[in-house]
């Protein structure tokens, strides 16, 4: 094992905070297990609560085993270590017409970060998740052996690594599908729903629907406005749909985002400028009445135009909820959700639904046949967890579950509820990691895993 240091980390969400001792292997021969401690990876730290932390073990960086293997040009499938993020694929795959065929709403996560959260995106009603997409993955099981997984090979494995946030071992190596396009630009179309009845309308009508399709919730909206919204569709481009004035069809340059050089004081990010903000977005982006062309920098990650946004939320940082509700009850249950933040006053800054299609084989992916609803709150102590846990209620009533990559404060009573193929994924966790070798402060505080 490389160096060591100890430092204090958080996820994106800047809660919790641990100090942890951290490794950083710089190439891959390097990686090996500790010994007689406990380990968990971290890609690029985007996990939002206590994922990628622990304060009992050894969190290991992998940041510099960002190497690409193999791609083949024909099929799309790529294969790359673990470290390699979007952002590094994006730069180098997008000029030769390669897209991820998914991809979340930063470009800055790993691919091993993709596989452990099965991360998905805007088009999951018609993609699927990240793993819909994965070939093959080579692991670093607890005893040091390197094992190769697949859907068609060690299945139980794969799917038990997919979703399964890091603990069934170290991610090497992952082989994945690109998608073709013929431009680097997104055709997007803004659609201004006053209603949370109308954006749930017009998310699932298929005049409305494309390749990818959101949309923005003005959270401060009550009575009427309740869940009113952008719904915001998109597809990539073909070369006959860019302007004249497009001057190359796979231009495609890094992004140079400009830096929040300090937090924000607390009283900033309040009920009021959070209405005042919410009021200004929805009239500006609402009045795009035609369909327009722009590039996939603003379409699918607007917040990395920011360094460090998460200073927005101030020291303390924010806590971000992710729901998914099942079909039968989506709409109501959504409705319930908003109602009892409006009626907190808390204010959120950011809220985004989503439509799902089907879930996958993996016991702990996050998606379901449904809508997931995501929310950004201050982190304001037991008042904001008071509230959560009111609404992880309304997802137990409802049949839903929180997404464990946004979690920080869920009890392992609720993700027993939320996850019931949860025994499945823990028999095949102790058949390749018998003696609880990976673990972070999530899986302690779930109880996902005993003491090394």
């Amino acid at each position: 094992m490389t160096a060591s240091l100890s430092k204090v980390i958080s996820g994106w969400g800047r809660y919790p905070v641990a100090e942890s001792i951290l490794v950083r292997p710089e190439q891959m021969r390097q990686v090996r297990m500790p010994e007689g401690d406990s380990l968990i990876c971290r890609g690029q730290g985007r996990s939002y609560g206590d994922a990628a932390i622990s304060s009992q073990g050894w969190v290991m960086l992998t940041e510099r085993l960002n190497r690409f293997l193999a791609f083949d040009s024909v099929t799309g499938l790529l294969t790359a270590e673990a470290g390699v993020t979007l952002a590094e694929i994006l730069e180098t795959f997008v000029p030769r017409g390669w897209f991820p065929t998914v991809t979340p709403g930063t470009q800055y996560v790993s691919l091993g970060g993709a596989v452990a959260a099965d991360v998905h995106g805007k088009n999951h009603h018609h993609g699927g998740t990240f793993a819909a997409h994965v070939t093959e993955l080579e692991l670093i099981l607890a005893d040091g052996r390197r094992q190769r997984c697949s859907p068609g090979k060690n299945e139980a494995l794969f799917w038990a690594t997919v979703g399964g946030m890091g603990l069934t071992g170290i991610i090497t190596e992952v082989s994945f599908r690109l998608m073709p396009i013929e431009t680097a630009a997104i055709v997007a179309q803004h659609y201004a729903a006053p209603d949370l009845e109308t954006t749930f309308k017009w998310l699932e009508d298929a005049d409305h629907d494309d390749q990818y399709s959101v949309a923005w919730i003005d959270c401060a909206g009550r009575g009427r406005q309740l869940g009113r919204g952008i719904v915001m569709g998109g597809h990539h481009a073909g070369r006959d749909e860019l302007p004249s004035d497009w001057e190359e069809p796979l231009g495609f340059s890094p992004r140079q985002p400009k830096n929040v050089p300090f937090d924000l004081p607390r009283f900033v990010l309040n009920r009021f400028t959070v209405a005042a903000f919410n009021e200004h977005y929805y009239r500006r982006q609402g009045s795009k009445k035609r369909p327009f062309v722009t590039n996939c920098h603003d379409f699918f990650y607007p917040l990395d135009a920011l360094n460090d946004w998460n200073r927005l939320y101030g020291k303390r940082g924010f806590l971000q909820y992710q729901v998914a509700i099942p079909e039968p009850h989506a709409y109501e249950g959504m409705r319930c959700l908003l109602e009892s933040l409006a009626s907190s006053r808390q204010p959120s800054f950011l809220a985004v639904l989503k439509r799902l299609g089907p879930g996958n084989a993996a016991p702990l992916s996050f998606p379901l046949a449904g809508y997931t609803l995501a929310l950004d709150l201050p982190m304001a102590g037991e008042k904001v967890l008071n509230l959560l846990r009111r609404l992880d209620e309304l997802v137990l009533e409802y049949g839903g579950r929180v997404y464990l990559a946004k979690d920080a404060r869920l009890s392992p009573e609720s993700l027993r509820t939320m996850y019931p193929r949860l025994g499945e994924w823990q028999q095949i966790k102790r058949m390749v990691d018998p003696e609880g070798r990976f673990q972070s402060d999530l899986s302690r505080r779930l109880q996902l895993t005993g003491a090394p």
